[in-house]
């Protein structure tokens, strides 16, 4: 599976992005796909999750209620929108798959076996 992120930019606080994610591969409906996110001189941190189907969702506490996790199987393409952004916010984005491990999501970055080259997210304040 490869898979390209795009969406990321410069937006005020406040303000909003949609940040997508194409996969190319047809085993992409199977597989729970995450979000994740890295700020300068930061560990890589973890920021939402959607089942295969797109029936369950999971946040970090940091983005819940701003942060919405969405899936197009047909279009083998997962978004992240983001509401309300904070310069906090700020950082890379990539969005991975999730290939290891028997829950059906997780925070820990080693179960997810595929990833993006991320999309940069910049709030300014």
């Amino acid at each position: 599976v490869q898979l390209v992120e795009s969406g990321g930019g410069v937006v005020q606080a406040g303000g909003s992005l949609r940040l997508s994610c194409a996969a190319s591969g047809r085993a992409f409906s199977s597989y729970t796909m995450g979000w994740f996110r890295q700020a300068p001189g930061k560990e890589r941190e973890f920021v939402a999750a959607i089942s295969w189907s797109g029936g369950s969702t999971a946040y970090a506490d940091s983005v819940k209620g701003r942060f919405t996790i969405s899936r197009d199987n047909a279009k083998n393409t997962v978004y992240l929108q983001m509401n309300s952004l904070k310069p906090e916010d700020t950082a890379v984005y990539y969005c991975a798959a999730k290939v290891y491990g028997g829950s059906w999501w997780s925070p820990r970055l080693t179960e997810y076996g595929y990833w993006g080259q991320g999309t940069q997210v910049t709030v300014s304040s």
